[in-house]
């Protein structure tokens, strides 16, 4: 028999240009039935459940486009630096997670960043060993592009002042020539290699606590960035009947020859896990100043950030990947990366106009953080998918304006994504930032933080969106990112059941009120997985 639900009595705003605003919404067997007011479904026949919502506001299902599902899961078992304002709190915390595991294994944390400290610098393994001296220490910077470790940590990776640099990585060095402990880059893979990683049962149980998360955040869906790893535990769940989030699976360009091999396209799948693109990485992050850069870093002439993948390399992948049916999604911060990026795209864009792929690759740029002026509607030209961050903005004020300077007028450029007809979606990158969709839509329409700075208009303030195209680029434009605009993204008729409920209506309360607003109920697939009321 037919489980009919209806949800009556709200503000369901529905991305839906035919019918915008609705206040009831019928759904049957995980579909939306029928959208429309009190009155228009009032006497809807077998009807098994009524649910009022006493006014409050729905949206389509929230969808986080740029995220590290594993690592996010994992992180939230290891110690957490971010938000530390100095080297001796960081320390402190490194100390409370070493006495609670008292252990000999590797000791793991994230979410550091010099940037965010009183001193503004890098850590060294000297300052780790006097916290940690006999068990090998790893602790990623904030960004992912840069890693502290102990000296014990070195020394298993055989890491010396006679160690060369990789290629696209760096080992920050003293005076002296001995490496300090910080790794840039591919750097960072001499010493993470080395460490045992967590299996598939540990990362399993981690992603069932991350998800259950996810679901009291608003969140119906992901799309991830990670490994071979990431995907054996999403299978696991999906296997079991346990996964309750909407997964598309990028997967690392490393991979791409095996990917290719057994036929893999972008879409394959169904609507709980399916097949995005292939990832690459142009470059490296803002934080560790190794973003690649057309002009130095202010104040450091000789810095111009690192070229992780450069052009000639990354198109010959981009080629192979597009006549495989395979889209791209490329990882770029600074302007010259976003160049070498489109450029790339550029050429992809005409071996698909000589021969056409079976269906339209949707090709991304993941960051865009800054752009140059050159380059400012090259993503709509291309017909390439701005893939950001709001929440790095507002995180990254203070760096971008000491590192990039008059530059930052085109760094974060939402608005002008929109103008020029770029699709615009959006993500949190967790676990870089927090994976908390609220503040990410706070960050896009006001540019400023909880806290208020940098002042009431919000910083470069002409890149602000409205609510509706912010809620959007959460909603509809994942959908359309990932292909699945027919069955998701808008509360439609016969489009699957994912809504996201909030507490207040996001749509007409003070912007400085929406950090207090609460996820009352979250929706998959017509099951609420979350709900409050």
């Amino acid at each position: 028999m037919n489980q009919t639900t209806v949800l009556h009595n709200g503000r369901f705003y529905t991305i839906d240009p035919a019918q915008p605003t609705a206040t009831t919404v019928a759904i049957r067997d995980g579909r939306i039935l029928a959208v429309g007011s009190n009155n228009d479904l009032a006497n809807l026949t077998g009807v098994t459940e009524r649910i009022d919502l006493n006014g409050r506001c729905v949206t389509p299902g929230l969808v986080d486009a740029h995220v590290h599902f594993k690592n996010f899961a994992i992180a939230r078992l290891r110690v957490n630096l971010d938000g530390c304002s100095s080297l001796d709190e960081a320390l402190s915390r490194i100390r409370q997670q070493a006495a609670a595991e008292n252990g000999e294994s590797w000791l793991q944390g994230w979410g550091w960043g010099q940037d965010q400290w009183a001193e503004r610098a890098f850590p060294t393994a000297a300052a780790l060993d006097r916290i940690v001296p006999d068990r090998p220490a790893y602790l990623t910077h904030k960004s992912g592009h840069a890693a502290w470790a102990n000296s014990r940590a070195l020394q298993l990776a055989g890491i010396t002042a006679a160690t060369a640099d990789p290629p696209g990585g760096q080992v920050q060095r003293a005076d002296d020539g001995q490496p300090t402990g910080v790794l840039f880059e591919e750097a960072m893979k001499l010493v993470s290699t080395h460490i045992p990683p967590p299996t598939e049962a540990e990362i399993v149980a981690a992603m069932r606590q991350a998800q259950t998360y996810c679901w009291q955040v608003g969140l119906t869906g992901v799309h991830d960035f990670d490994g071979r790893s990431c995907f054996h535990a999403l299978q696991t769940l999906y296997q079991n009947g346990e996964l309750g989030l909407r997964v598309v699976k990028n997967i690392p360009v490393a991979l791409l020859e095996e990917a290719v091999g057994v036929g893999l396209r972008s879409g394959f799948g169904d609507d709980w896990l399916r097949i995005g693109g292939i990832k690459i990485f142009a470059d490296g992050a803002l934080g560790p100043k190794t973003a690649a850069m057309v002009e130095p870093y202010e104040g450091e002439p000789d810095n111009r950030g690192i070229v992780v993948v450069d052009k000639e390399e990354m198109l010959q992948h981009a080629l192979w990947a597009s006549a495989a049916g395979l889209s791209l999604t490329v990882h770029a911060i600074g302007d010259r990366a976003n160049h070498d990026v489109l450029d790339v795209y550029a050429a992809v864009r005409q071996q698909e106009q000589r021969q056409p792929p079976a269906q339209p690759l949707r090709h991304r740029i993941e960051h865009v953080q800054i752009l140059h002026p050159s380059d400012l509607e090259r993503l709509a030209q291309l017909n390439v998918i701005a893939s950001m961050q709001p929440t790095h903005a507002t995180s990254d004020i203070e760096m971008a304006d000491r590192y990039w300077g008059e530059r930052t007028r085109h760094s974060y450029a939402w608005r002008t994504m929109l103008d020029t007809g770029a699709l615009l979606v959006f993500g949190s990158d967790a676990p870089i930032e927090a994976i908390d969709p609220l503040p990410g839509l706070h960050a896009a329409v006001t540019r400023r933080r909880a806290s208020g700075f940098p002042g009431p208009d919000g910083w470069h303030p002409e890149q602000r969106l409205t609510m509706p195209e912010a809620v959007q680029a959460f909603t509809l434009a994942a959908a359309e990112t990932s292909g699945q605009v027919a069955r998701q993204g808008s509360i439609s008729p016969g489009k699957l059941a994912d809504l996201t409920i909030f507490s207040q209506d996001i749509f007409t309360i003070p912007t400085d009120e929406l950090l207090t607003v609460e996820i009352a109920g979250t929706m998959v697939n017509g099951r609420f997985r979350h709900r409050t009321f």
